[in-house]
C-alpha cells in the first residue's frame, strides 16, 4: 500500500447526490486533507440501464457547491470494463473462480426450495467442481472458501467476523460477459490506488466479500471504516420527509454550503463540544477514530439555526456574493435577479446588514429584501394600508421636508434627522415608523426604518413617500 492517502468517493448515477451521500464524500474528502492525500471521484456506472448523465450532472454539481473538489478527472467505471474482464479471467486461469451453467429458472427455483425448506438460500455450488467445461452461456463465478470466517478490522466497527459459510460464491461475469460491481469495485479500487474505503455501514458484509476476493488475487486490502447511517428525528430510517433530498433542494432551500459542510460533519463525529466549525479546522481535526457508531439523527431545526448563524457572522459582500449565486435556485430568485441587474446590488449590500439579523436561510434574505426592488407605485399589503390614512400621509407630508434637508445620507444622519422630527413634532417612532414603513416597503414587516432608508437611498425614499401622496 502506497504511504500517501487515497480516499474516493462512489457513488452511483441513478438519482441525486442524497444527503447521505453527501456526508460521505464530505468524510473522505476531509480524511484525505487531512492526511495530505488525494480523494478522487469515481461514478460508478456499471447498470447502464439505470445511469443517466443528468443524474452524473446533479452529482459533480453537488459536489462543487458543497466545496468538495476531488483530485484528478472523474473515473467512470463502465469504461473499465475490459480490465474487469481481465481479471476475472486471471482469476479464472488460477483456479479462484469457475464457470457456472445454471440457468436463471434453475438458481430460482433453487432458492424457493431451500427457503421452503428452511435451507440455505444461496448458490448450492452445483457448478463449482465439475470436470470439464460445458456448451452454453455461463457466469463466472468466484471460489470463495467455504469454511472459517472472514474479518474485518474496522476503523468505525471494530473488529467484525463474518462466517465464510454466509458468504456466498460471487458471480463476477454475467453471462453477457459484463462485469459484476463487487468484482468491479475490487480492481478499480486497487487500480486507483485507493488506501481507506470511508463508506456506509450498509456495505459491511460487501467489506467481507470484496476481502475475499484481494486475498485472491494477492492485492493489499484497504482500510476500511463504515459509518452509520444517517436517521431522521425520531429514530426512523431517513426519509424525504426527514429530509432525505437531494443536495440542490438544499441550495433550492437557501443554506449556506459552508453550514451544510459544518451540519454534515457534526452528524456521526465530534470534536469535544465543539458546533461551529471551521473547515480549517475540520481538516486539522478530522479523525476516524471520532466517528461514532451509532446513526446520527437529522434535525432540520438545527441545520436553520445553524445557518443563520453562519449568515449573521458573514460580512456583507460575502452574503451578497452568495445570495446572487443562489438566485437562480431559489423560488422567485431569477425574476428578482433580473431586477437586480438593472437596479445595481447598491442599495441590497447597504440594506444587508439590518436584514441578515432576521433571516436564518437565503430564501428567507432574499424575500425580505424584495422591497427594494418592487416596482412603483408599490403594491401595498391591506394591513400596512391601515397605517397609510389621511392622518398617516398627513404625518409623512410634514416629514419630508427632513428627509430633503439630510446632506449626508448615512443612517446617522437618518436616525438623528428623524429623532429631531419626532422631539419638534411630540410624535412617537411607532407613530411615524408605521405609515413609513408602509409607504416605502408596502408591508408591516420590514428591517428597522432607519435601515429601510438608508437602503433605499435618498431620491427612492422620497419618491416613494410622494407615490403615497399622489394615492
Amino acid at each position: 500500500m502506497t504511504s500517501k492517502v487515497i480516499t474516493r468517493f462512489a457513488p452511483s448515477p441513478t438519482g441525486f447526490l442524497h444527503i447521505g451521500g453527501a456526508r460521505t464524500a464530505l468524510f473522505n474528502w476531509l480524511y484525505a486533507r487531512a492526511h495530505n492525500g488525494h480523494m478522487h471521484l469515481r461514478i460508478e456506472d456499471t447498470d447502464r440501464s439505470r445511469s443517466t448523465d443528468a443524474a452524473v450532472a446533479a452529482i459533480l454539481d453537488g459536489l462543487d457547491w458543497l466545496g468538495l473538489n476531488w483530485d484528478g478527472e472523474p473515473v467512470y467505471q463502465h469504461r473499465q470494463a475490459a480490465r474487469h474482464r481481465e481479471i476475472a479471467e486471471r482469476l479464472l486461469s488460477e483456479g479462484k473462480a469457475y464457470r457456472c451453467y445454471c440457468t436463471a429458472e434453475e438458481l430460482s427455483r433453487k432458492r424457493e426450495e431451500a427457503a421452503a425448506s428452511g435451507g440455505r438460500t444461496g448458490y448450492d455450488r452445483t457448478c463449482r467442481e465439475l470436470a470439464r467445461q460445458q456448451d452454453g452461456p455461463y457466469t463466472v463465478r468466484f471460489k470463495a472458501p467455504v469454511d472459517g470466517e472472514t474479518v474485518i478490522d474496522d476503523q468505525v466497527q471494530g473488529r467484525v467476523s463474518i462466517p465464510n459459510s454466509q458468504l456466498d460464491d460471487l458471480v463476477l461475469l454475467r453471462s453477457d460477459g459484463t462485469p459484476t460491481y463487487m468484482l468491479s469495485v475490487v480492481v478499480d479500487d486497487h487500480d486507483m490506488g485507493v488506501t481507506h474505503i470511508i463508506r456506509g455501514d450498509d456495505h459491511l458484509t460487501n467489506a467481507a466479500k470484496q476481502s475475499l476476493i484481494y486475498q485472491a488475487l494477492g492485492w493489499q486490502i484497504p482500510v476500511f471504516a463504515h459509518i452509520p447511517l444517517i436517521h431522521g428525528p425520531d429514530g426512523a430510517k431517513l426519509s424525504k420527509r426527514h429530509g432525505a433530498l437531494g443536495v440542490e433542494a438544499y441550495r433550492a432551500m437557501g443554506y449556506l454550503p459552508e453550514a451544510l459542510r459544518n451540519y454534515l460533519v457534526r452528524l456521526g463525529w465530534s470534536h469535544g463540544d465543539d458546533e461551529i466549525i471551521s473547515t480549517a479546522q475540520m481538516i486539522e481535526w478530522f479523525g476516524l477514530d471520532a466517528i461514532g457508531r451509532a446513526p446520527a439523527r437529522f434535525d432540520f431545526a438545527k441545520l436553520e439555526n445553524l445557518n443563520g448563524i453562519y449568515m449573521r457572522e458573514m460580512a456583507a459582500p460575502d452574503l451578497l456574493a452568495h445570495l446572487l449565486a443562489a438566485m437562480p435556485h431559489l423560488e422567485g430568485g431569477p425574476e428578482l435577479l433580473r431586477r437586480i441587474e438593472v437596479g445595481g446590488t447598491d442599495s441590497l449590500l447597504r440594506a444587508l446588514p439590518g436584514l441578515q439579523e432576521r433571516a436564518s436561510n437565503l430564501q428567507a434574505l432574499m424575500q425580505a429584501a424584495g422591497f427594494l426592488f418592487a416596482a412603483r407605485p408599490l403594491d401595498i399589503a391591506p394591513k400596512a394600508a391601515k397605517a397609510l390614512s389621511e392622518e398617516g400621509k398627513a404625518r409623512l407630508r410634514e416629514l419630508i421636508p427632513t428627509l430633503e434637508a439630510i446632506g449626508d445620507w448615512s443612517k446617522e444622519n437618518i436616525e438623528a434627522a428623524l429623532r429631531h422630527h419626532m422631539e419638534t413634532t411630540g410624535l412617537k417612532l411607532g407613530n411615524l415608523a408605521q405609515p413609513l414603513r408602509a409607504a416605502l416597503t408596502g408591508s408591516t414587516v420590514s428591517p428597522g426604518i432607519f435601515d429601510v432608508l438608508y437602503a433605499l437611498g435618498k431620491q427612492e425614499s422620497l419618491d416613494r413617500i410622494s407615490d403615497q401622496q399622489a394615492g
